[in-house]
């Protein structure tokens, strides 16, 4: 006896459709909205960070349970936060070995930091904001200090400015648009009247002069890092308080910052 059977279509059966889950690539993709959520902020509440992401608590509860076994996040009992963890640093610290630019930075912004006796500084762009990736401190009592890893918007950091300058003018509005012009201090250039005459400055004299324009009491002098294709692809800086950072100390660091980033540059190939 022949048995018609009916000619299966390709793909999965309509059952299993029907009750898989999120597929990997999703997963993947909530994970990592998740870690780039927390990365922003020093830590955060489940409910809070399940708003910023549009996910159910439940739903966000899982991701950072699968996260946190990985070591990407912490969980603090006593805060009831989630944060980020060393497992996100270990991984981003494999991008700064490739890249090189870290090690590079290190002798010029030491001599930076000798030469002017304030705190040298190494930051990175991200979607409009600064990330400081290394720093060399001053012995100095009262001094600049930005963790690795602390962001700040461009617009309001010296390195910050000193890159935008560098961009293309399409790109810096595409950014002001999506970030706006936050007041930070009563310095801050809240207004792109003001902040693009400012870029066109700071791209004719080779560096930055951030006049605590993010902190009250804190200045600092950056000149942009540039790629083989003559990108702007990092800053570096030497910031401290304004008692210190007199109009004299502010005339030889603006062309001592310039000369150590394009030494930063050469070391890595732009």
């Amino acid at each position: 006896m022949i048995e018609q059977v009916e000619k299966r279509k390709r793909g999965r059966p309509r059952s299993a459709m029907a009750n898989a889950g999120p597929s990997p690539v999703q997963a993947l993709d909530r994970g990592l909205t998740i870690l780039q959520a927390l990365a922003g902020q020093q830590g955060a509440a489940l409910s809070d960070l399940s708003r910023q992401v549009a996910m159910p608590p439940s739903t966000a509860h899982r991701f950072l349970a699968t996260l946190q076994n990985h070591g990407f996040v912490d969980f603090d009992s006593h805060t009831q936060q989630w944060s980020i963890g060393i497992g996100a640093f270990r991984v981003g610290n494999t991008y700064l070995r490739r890249t090189n630019l870290v090690e590079a930075a290190q002798a010029p912004m030491r001599r930076l930091m000798e030469a002017t006796g304030e705190t040298a500084n190494l930051g990175i762009a991200d979607q409009g904001f600064i990330v400081f990736i290394s720093q060399i401190e001053t012995q100095n009592p009262i001094r600049a200090m930005f963790r690795a890893g602390a962001r700040s918007q461009m617009h309001a950091s010296g390195i910050g400015k000193a890159m935008l300058a560098h961009m293309p003018r399409d790109v810096v509005i595409k950014l002001i648009e999506a970030n706006g012009l936050p007041e930070f201090s009563p310095q801050t250039l809240t207004n792109p009247d003001t902040l693009l005459p400012d870029l066109d400055t700071i791209a004719s004299r080779g560096w930055a002069f951030d006049n605590e324009e993010r902190y009250t009491g804190m200045r600092c002098i950056a000149s942009v890092v540039f790629d083989g294709q003559g990108a702007p692809i990092a800053g570096v800086s030497v910031s401290g308080p304004s008692a210190r950072f007199t109009d004299e100390l502010i005339a030889k660091a603006g062309p001592l910052v310039r000369d150590a980033a394009a030494e930063i540059t050469t070391l890595t190939g732009g």
